[in-house]
C-alpha cells in the first residue's frame, strides 16, 4: 500500500494533556517549586509545543519564581525528566483512554492494508506509556514509522517532524493524510503538503482550523470512505 495515514498523539490519539498537565505539577511539587498550572494557565501556555519548551517560555515570560539564574538548561532539562516520569507512571496507571474512533479507525486502516505513523512534539517514553497503555503489546508494532519529540530541530508548528515522516516512510505528501488536535499540529501538517483531518480538544476547540481538509468532533464521526477521498 503506497498511502498512509499519520497521527499526532496528544489530545489526538487521547485527552493527554490534563494528564501532562498534573505530571507538570507534580514535578514542580517534588522540586519545591510554588508553581501550579491550572488549566487557564495551560492553555495559553499549550502556545508552545514541547515540554521542555514550555517550562522555558514560563520562566522568560511569566517571571516564574525559583528558577536558577545560572545551568538554566540543565535544570530545565531535570524538571522535564521529572515530569515525564510523572506522567509514564499516570499513563501506566490506566488512567488514560483513546479518544471516540481512534481504535476503529486503526483497525480498518490497517485491516484495508494502510501504513501507519506517528509525528510528535512528545517524548518517546510518553507514546510507549500511551500506547501499551492502550493497545497492550501490540502497540508498538502499529506503526510503521514513530517520529518524536527532538527527533528533529524545530518542533510544531514546523513540518520538520512530517517532512521526516514522509521520509521515513518514502511517501510523497499527497499519499498520506494527518489526523491532529490543534491548530500548531495543524500548520505543520499543512506545511508538509499533507491533506489535514482536525478533531479539537479539550483545549484547543477554540482554534482556527481554516486549513484542515475535514474538521469533526471525533474520529467516530468520520466515515472511513471521506478519509480516503482526501488521498491524492
Amino acid at each position: 500500500m503506497d498511502r498512509a495515514i499519520i497521527f499526532d498523539v496528544d489530545g489526538t490519539l487521547a485527552e493527554t494533556e490534563e494528564g501532562h498537565r498534573e505530571a507538570f505539577n507534580t514535578a514542580f511539587e517534588q522540586a519545591g517549586l510554588a508553581w501550579s498550572w491550572d488549566q487557564d494557565l495551560y492553555r495559553r501556555l499549550l502556545a508552545v509545543t514541547g515540554g521542555k519548551e514550555r517550562i522555558r517560555y514560563f520562566i522568560e515570560d511569566f517571571g516564574a519564581d525559583g528558577a536558577p539564574q545560572d545551568n538554566l538548561d540543565e535544570f530545565i532539562r531535570a524538571l522535564h525528566a521529572a515530569k515525564t516520569t510523572a506522567y509514564t507512571e499516570l499513563v501506566g496507571a490506566g488512567r488514560l483512554v483513546l479518544r471516540p474512533g481512534v481504535r476503529e479507525l486503526i483497525s480498518t486502516a490497517s485491516e484495508c492494508g494502510y501504513r501507519l505513523a506517528i509525528a510528535t512534539t512528545t517524548t518517546p517514553a510518553n507514546i510507549d506509556a500511551l500506547l501499551a497503555a492502550t493497545f497492550g503489546d501490540a502497540g508498538q508494532g502499529l506503526f510503521e514509522v514513530i517520529c518524536a519529540g527532538d527527533s528533529v530541530p524545530n518542533k510544531k508548528p514546523a513540518p520538520d517532524v512530517y517532512l521526516r515522516t514522509l521520509e521515513e516512510l518514502g511517501l510523497p505528501p499527497g499519499r498520506c493524510v494527518a489526523i491532529e488536535d490543534s491548530r500548531n499540529g495543524l500548520l505543520a501538517a499543512c506545511a508538509a503538503g499533507i491533506p489535514t483531518i482536525v478533531t479539537p480538544s479539550l483545549y484547543t476547540g477554540g482554534e482556527n482550523f481554516e486549513e484542515a481538509a475535514m474538521i469533526a468532533e471525533h474520529l467516530a464521526a468520520v466515515d472511513f470512505a471521506d478519509i480516503e477521498k482526501l488521498f491524492g
